[in-house]
């Protein structure tokens, strides 16, 4: 196994599978054809062609489109493709810093191959030995990844939020820190990814941060999605992301990416440009 490979099962897609999901003319997503074909009898706002899935010239504003995708995310719950709806909606972005064409269920975003954006923030402490990294496990109760490990904070961003809010309520519920210290977060740049999973495609984008807190802080999970937390070195950190598939997938980038810019993880490094480089792919 190596790093490679952590950037690589994040990576794998096949877009003959799928149609492109237009909105005014600019893509949006990704459907499975199958899935698509069937989107016209659930609601006639879907026009569907060979080429491509686009919205009926009437369904014009957020509202409206809103409530498409939302007939299509009852459907695609029905046919058992989702487990339930979620109810916290995220929104549909032709790309980030605008203002969102609609919004759809956190269930279904990968079923129709839309945008979704988060943030992680790296918990570590400086010790006289190195750097240690707060490292969460997953509860076995979670949909995602149970009983994985995972980062000290990290959570998907919901419409409505901004990421400063965002943070804010993530570091509450996931860890227990409030806002004067989330406050000391330093934003450091983002991940991205293409993954195919069994709903769909993921074009994902990951917000991260880094926090540097003292040596006696001990995190507390609130909101029952982490079932312990432990400080690591960051050879162990390296050693398990390298050697095992204990991560959480998309957790492997963000703990890559942190190597990488905390100097663990050098140009010496055989496969360093290939890494750095990987980190960052295209939505396509």
């Amino acid at each position: 196994m190596s790093f490679l490979d952590r950037i690589r099962a994040c990576n794998t897609h096949d877009f003959s599978a799928y149609r492109p999901f237009e909105v005014d003319g600019v893509r949006i997503g990704w459907i499975r054809h199958a899935l698509a074909e069937e989107l016209p009898d659930v609601d006639p706002g879907f026009v569907v062609s060979a080429g491509r899935v686009t919205l009926a010239p009437e369904v014009r504003d957020f509202e409206a489109r809103s409530a498409v995708l939302a007939h299509a995310a009852a459907y695609v719950v029905e046919k058992g493709l989702a487990r339930k709806l979620r109810g916290e909606f995220y929104p549909v972005l032709p790309r980030w810093g605008v203002e969102p064409l609609a919004r759809i269920d956190r269930a279904v975003v990968a079923h129709f191959g839309i945008a979704a954006y988060g943030l992680h923030v790296n918990g570590f402490v400086r010790t006289p030995a190195g750097l240690e990294l707060w490292v969460g496990r997953r509860a076995m109760d979670r949909g995602v990844a149970p009983g994985q490990l995972d980062n000290l904070i990290a959570g998907g961003q919901p419409i409505g939020l901004t990421l400063a809010e965002n943070l804010v309520k993530e570091a509450e519920e996931e860890a227990g820190i409030g806002p004067e210290l989330i406050a000391q977060a330093v934003p450091v740049g983002a991940v991205t990814y293409l993954m195919e999973n069994e709903h769909g495609l993921k074009p994902d984008t990951l917000f991260l941060y880094d926090l540097e807190l003292p040596p006696d802080f001990e995190p507390r999970n609130t909101d029952g999605e982490v079932e312990t937390f432990e400080r690591w070195p960051l050879d162990k950190v390296a050693a398990s992301v390298h050697d095992t598939l204990d991560w959480k997938f998309n957790v492997n980038l963000v703990v890559l990416d942190f190597l990488v810019r905390h100097g663990w993880l050098t140009p010496e490094h055989p496969d360093y440009l290939e890494i750095v480089h990987g980190l960052r792919r295209s939505a396509a």
